[in-house]
């Protein structure tokens, strides 16, 4: 690919995560790549785990300084914890690059605004997981939606309900501190996809809870350890749309397990079913009104559907700096949804309805 139509990227945090988007954008496990992405370097707080993961790929490491001051990059991947999301990305902005964050895009709504409001002043772009909701089922979710098949949206469903990430996530105490929790964890995923769906949210009414103030580590190196808990670990409520649907939701680290779907749409026609949002494909079946009427199967025409694509979201971005277009996975979009996350936990804790103040349009269709 010629120079021209590359980005050098950067990314700053090599932990779990990181494995998944180098395989994605340099074309492991079977994926084609995105040679848009041009890496540069890798760098993290600890100079060890750069440099293994280096290693590990054939990159170069550096320290997060020199990552940042290296004039061939001019986009960062910030794949930080929660807590770190806004500061490391506003040392990104201040080195004049653009930032694609990890989801959430900061821990509470009002540092994702300031982060937003220094990206505007600096001319830059800011980015932000999840971007499953580009993969190709989802999009195929979205054509099924916009056919006007299922008539008039009225509501719908999402679940994501589990025992928590303590049984197999190396280090899991992050997940429990401030800025984790299922809400935060797995809610970007859920919302982002439904806002993909139905367009911006306007209210939010939860009830939510913790069950366990400390929780044991099961998983290794650190089987025995105990964490605090310093989040609400089951949150349920309804999210109100500006279409008027009304989507029950619940997001759990409490439950053994469940059977609901993980995500569903109720139309005055017909029903959808949407697969997992923590995944790019899956199964989109419909069920039109009538007791005769069975499930029937979507056919996924679209592309991403097959693979974990993690970085699909950077590579949209990239290439819409270098064509000077809106990205998808943008900023705007991950403020709405932290918006929505904290408004579920402002709800519960204050037990009434939270009249959102952001919207957003919903990115164009892949």
């Amino acid at each position: 690919m010629d120079a021209s139509q590359t980005l050098g990227i950067g990314i700053i945090g090599t932990g779990n995560i990181s494995s998944a988007y180098l395989k994605a954008i340099l074309g492991r496990d079977g994926l084609p790549g995105f040679p848009v992405l041009d890496i540069k370097a890798l760098a993290d707080m600890r100079p060890e785990a750069a440099s293994a993961r280096a290693e590990e790929f054939g990159l170069a490491s550096k320290s997060v300084e020199d990552l940042l001051a290296d004039p061939e990059i001019s986009l960062v991947i910030n794949l930080t914890i929660p807590r770190a999301h806004v500061e490391v990305g506003k040392r990104v902005l201040a080195a004049g690059k653009h930032v694609y964050s990890e989801k959430p895009l900061g821990i509470s709504f009002s540092e994702g605004q300031d982060l937003l409001k220094t990206a505007n002043e600096a001319g830059l772009r800011i980015g932000s997981a999840p971007d499953t909701f580009l993969g190709g089922s989802h999009q195929q979710a979205r054509a099924v939606v916009e056919s006007g098949a299922l008539g008039q949206i009225v509501g719908g469903t999402a679940y994501m309900m589990a025992p928590g990430h303590e049984s197999w996530h190396p280090d899991p105490a992050f997940y429990y501190d401030i800025g984790g929790g299922p809400m935060f964890d797995m809610g970007p995923y859920y919302l982002t996809d439904l806002v993909n769906l139905l367009g911006p949210a306007t209210k939010v009414m939860a009830m939510s809870s913790m069950s366990r103030s400390e929780r044991v580590i099961t998983s290794e190196p650190k089987r025995g350890q105990v964490m605090p808990v310093k989040v609400l670990t089951h949150v349920t409520g309804s999210l109100g749309f500006a279409s008027g649907a009304i989507v029950q939701i619940a997001m759990s680290f409490d439950v053994a397990g469940h059977r609901h779907n993980p995500i569903e749409i109720y139309g005055t026609e017909a029903s959808l079913s949407v697969p997992d949002p923590n995944h790019f494909g899956g199964d989109v079946e419909v069920k039109k009104i009538g007791r005769e009427e069975s499930w029937t199967s979507v056919a996924v025409e679209k592309d991403y559907a097959q693979g974990n694509y993690r970085s699909l979201g950077v590579a949209d971005m990239a290439s819409a700096i270098i064509e000077n277009r809106p990205h998808r996975a943008n900023g705007d979009l991950a403020l709405h949804v932290l918006e929505i996350m904290e408004a579920f936990d402002i709800s519960a804790r204050e037990e009434r309805v939270v009249s959102l103040t952001s919207t957003v349009e919903r990115p164009a269709a892949l």
